[in-house]
């Protein structure tokens, strides 16, 4: 067997193509998960906080020469080393809410699993011999 004939036999079982959809599918959810983390999440907590932006949250570990800003892209277009704690901060709260929103889902899907009922086992179809040693015993006892 060829190596490409192997491959196609790889690429074309329902495994793969699954984990390909579950990959297209969780990089979008990822974007979804970042819009609502960096439009609406950090700003209420940067706003709790004395409005703060989480991603400009840095320390700065060498001199800064003059004439140079100091803000974080400035900075590192300079080569200055910062401490970017912000974008951290930002990507851990990130990974905590899509956490909680698979746990969420996982833990409704096995909820919904738990609550459909199960079909009753249906009695298994008895060999026609057996049936047949039956009533062959059946008659006996007459």
């Amino acid at each position: 067997m060829g190596m490409m004939q192997e491959f196609k036999e790889f690429a074309i079982k329902g495994n793969v193509m699954d984990l390909a959809v579950g990959v297209i599918i969780g990089g979008a959810f990822g974007k979804i998960v970042d819009s609502v983390v960096g439009d609406i999440v950090m700003p209420l907590i940067g706003a709790l906080i004395g409005k703060l932006d989480f991603s400009n949250l840095f320390v700065i570990l060498a001199a800064v020469p003059p004439g140079i800003p100091t803000t974080l892209d400035a900075l590192k277009k300079a080569g200055i080393p910062v401490f970017a704690y912000g974008n951290f901060l930002t990507v851990a709260v990130n990974f905590a809410i899509l956490a909680f929103i698979i746990f969420m889902m996982v833990k409704q899907i096995n909820r919904l699993k738990k609550a459909a009922p199960a079909a009753p086992a249906a009695a298994p179809v008895t060999p026609e011999d057996v049936l047949l040693l039956r009533e062959i015993r059946d008659n006996l006892k007459k």
